[in-house]
C-alpha cells in the first residue's frame, strides 16, 4: 500500500500526446510538462475511453467506459451518475474541489465536487444536440466555422485559462495556511490546445509559420481516407475551412503555440504548488481528456480511432512514484478513479472490482504489463456508426459497425500508415482482436443504445429537424473572466 497523499489533477484539452518535448517532439517547447516528466513517470501508451470530450470526462470521473456509464456525445453530459470518485471522497470526509473546466450537465447536479469555481459545462446544460442527429448523418451538413480565426490574438479562451491558473495558484497557497491535515484533491481543468487556433503572439513567435511540416498523409497527396473517416471527413469539412498549405501550417503553428501557452499555466500551477509547501505530500496527474488529428489524414480536431485522436499525455509525480521513468504499459483515463482513491487511502469496495482501471501508481512500480489493452469507443458527432478501437502491446485494432476494420502494427507502424487487416497474413490477428472486443462489449447493441439514448433525446428537442438547429456550432462557451 502506497503512502497516502494530497491529489492534483491537472486536465489539458485536446493535446496531442506527441507534442511534448519530453515525447521526444525537438520542436515543442514544454518545460513545465517535460520537468515533471523527469520528476516522475510518463507513461507512453495512455489512451483515452472517447476521443471527444463530454464522454472522455465522464469516464474520468466514474471510470467507467463510455457504453457503462451511457454519456455518449457532447449533449448527454455526466450529472452525478454513476458515482464519480468524487463522491467517494465527500462521503470520507475529505475535501475535493474543481476549478476551471469539467464539461458536465451543469454546475448545479451533484458531481462530487465540494465546490467548482470557474466552472464550464456544456452550453445551457444542453450542449451539441445537433451531433446527437447520427441515424441517418445529415449530408451535407452547415460547417462549422472552427477555422475562420486562426494566429496570434486572444481569445475568451485564452484568458479563461489565465484565470484558471491564478485561481488554482491561489486556491493552493490558501490551502497551505490550514492546519488540517486531511488529505485534499484539486482537479483543475484547462482549455488549451483546443481550438478555436488563436493564440497570444509571444507564443506564436516560436514557431515560424512557413518552417512547419505538413500532416504526413492528405488526400491531396494519395491518400485514401477509410470510409469511416471519410463518412467524419464528409460532414465535418474541417480542412476544406483551411483550404491551403499556408493557412494549415498557421494552424499546426498555432496549436504548437496554444500547447506551450498551456505548458505555461501548468507551470505557474506547479510552481505555486512548490511555494506551498504541499509538493512532498501531493501526487500530479497531468493528462488531457483525448489527442486532436493535427492535419493527419485530412482530419482536425478529434473524433477518430488513429492515435493522433485517442492517444493522451500521462504523467504522475509524487510519493511512491519512480523518478524519471517511462513506462509503456497501456494506462487510460479509467485509471485516474482507483488512482486518486488509492492516494487518499479510500480502500476500495466490491463495486470497484467491476471497473476496468488500475492505479496509476501501481502500474508506474510493476514491470511491463504486455498483456493489458487500451479500450476506446465514439458514438458522436460525425459518425454514422459506431468506431472502436482496442490495442495490446504491438497491434492497434479498430472495429467499426458497419464497415471494414482497420489494424496496424505500432512497432513497425507507430503512425499508422498502413492498414494491414485486409491482409491474409494478418487475418488470425484481426480474428483474435475481433473476439477480444466482443468479450469487452457487444459493438452492434452497444451501437443500438447509443443510437436509442440519442433518438430520446432528439424527440425531446422537438425532433429531427428542430435537434439539427440547437446548441453551439463550435467550442463551448466558458465563463468570462
Amino acid at each position: 500500500m502506497t503512502s497516502t497523499s494530497n491529489v492534483l489533477i491537472l486536465l489539458s484539452d485536446e493535446h496531442n500526446a506527441r507534442i511534448m518535448g519530453c515525447a521526444g517532439d525537438a520542436t515543442a517547447y514544454t518545460p513545465s510538462l517535460d520537468k515533471l516528466a523527469q520528476e516522475g513517470t510518463r507513461f507512453t501508451n495512455a489512451y483515452t475511453p472517447s476521443p471527444i470530450c463530454v464522454p472522455a470526462r465522464a469516464s474520468l470521473a466514474t471510470g467507467r467506459y463510455v457504453h457503462q456509464h451511457r454519456c455518449w456525445d457532447n449533449a448527454l453530459a455526466y450529472k452525478g451518475n454513476p458515482p464519480s470518485w468524487g463522491h467517494r471522497l465527500q462521503a470520507a470526509g475529505i475535501p475535493v474541489q474543481s476549478i476551471g473546466k469539467l464539461h458536465y450537465r451543469n454546475g448545479n447536479d451533484a458531481t462530487g465536487f465540494d465546490q467548482q469555481l470557474l466552472a464550464a459545462h456544456i452550453q445551457d446544460g444542453i450542449g451539441q444536440v445537433w451531433g446527437s442527429v447520427r441515424d441517418p448523418l445529415p449530408d451535407p451538413f452547415p460547417t462549422a466555422p472552427l477555422f475562420k480565426n486562426l494566429g496570434a490574438g486572444e481569445s475568451s479562451y485564452n484568458r479563461f485559462d489565465r484565470a484558471v491558473s491564478q485561481e488554482a495558484a491561489q486556491w493552493l497557497h490558501e490551502r497551505s495556511q490550514q492546519t488540517d491535515s486531511t488529505p485534499w484533491v484539486l482537479f483543475v481543468g484547462l482549455v488549451a490546445p483546443h481550438f478555436p487556433l488563436i493564440v497570444p503572439p509571444e507564443y506564436l513567435k516560436r514557431y515560424p509559420v512557413e518552417s512547419m511540416p505538413l500532416p504526413r498523409l492528405h488526400p491531396d497527396r494519395g491518400y485514401h481516407r477509410h470510409p469511416w473517416a471519410e463518412r467524419h471527413a464528409r460532414f465535418s469539412k474541417h480542412d476544406e475551412q483551411l483550404g491551403t498549405d499556408e493557412r494549415r501550417q498557421l494552424a499546426l503553428a498555432s496549436y504548437y503555440a496554444l500547447t506551450s501557452f498551456m505548458d505555461h499555466q501548468i507551470g505557474n500551477i506547479l510552481n505555486a504548488l512548490s511555494e506551498s509547501g504541499m509538493a512532498e505530500n501531493t501526487t500530479v496527474i497531468y493528462s488531457s481528456d483525448h489527442g486532436d488529428n493535427m492535419g493527419e489524414r485530412g482530419l482536425w480536431n478529434k473524433c477518430m480511432m488513429y492515435r493522433d485522436s485517442t492517444a493522451i499525455p500521462m504523467i504522475i509525480k509524487g510519493p511512491g512514484v519512480p523518478v524519471g521513468q517511462t513506462v509503456q504499459t497501456n494506462v487510460s483515463l479509467v485509471d485516474i478513479f482507483p488512482t486518486v482513491l488509492q492516494k487518499v487511502g479510500i480502500a476500495p469496495t466490491e463495486s470497484d472490482l467491476d471497473l476496468p482501471g488500475r492505479s496509476l501508481v501501481d502500474s508506474a512500480n510493476e514491470p511491463y504489463d504486455s498483456t493489458r489493452l487500451a479500450f476506446s469507443e465514439y458514438h458522436a458527432v460525425g459518425s454514422d456508426s459506431a468506431g472502436y478501437m482496442l490495442a495490446d502491446n504491438r497491434y492497434k485494432y479498430h472495429h467499426y459497425v458497419g464497415y471494414e476494420p482497420e489494424l496496424f502494427d505500432l512497432d513497425n507502424d507507430p503512425f499508422e500508415t498502413h492498414d494491414l487487416a485486409s491482409d491474409p497474413t494478418y487475418a488470425e490477428i484481426v480474428d483474435c482482436m475481433q473476439k477480444r472486443l466482443c468479450a469487452i462489449l457487444d459493438p452492434i447493441e452497444v451501437d443500438t443504445h447509443a443510437k436509442s439514448d440519442q433518438q430520446v433525446l432528439i424527440q425531446k428537442f422537438g425532433g429531427r429537424a428542430a435537434a439539427l438547429g440547437i446548441g453551439t456550432p463550435g467550442a463551448t462557451p466558458v465563463p468570462s473572466s
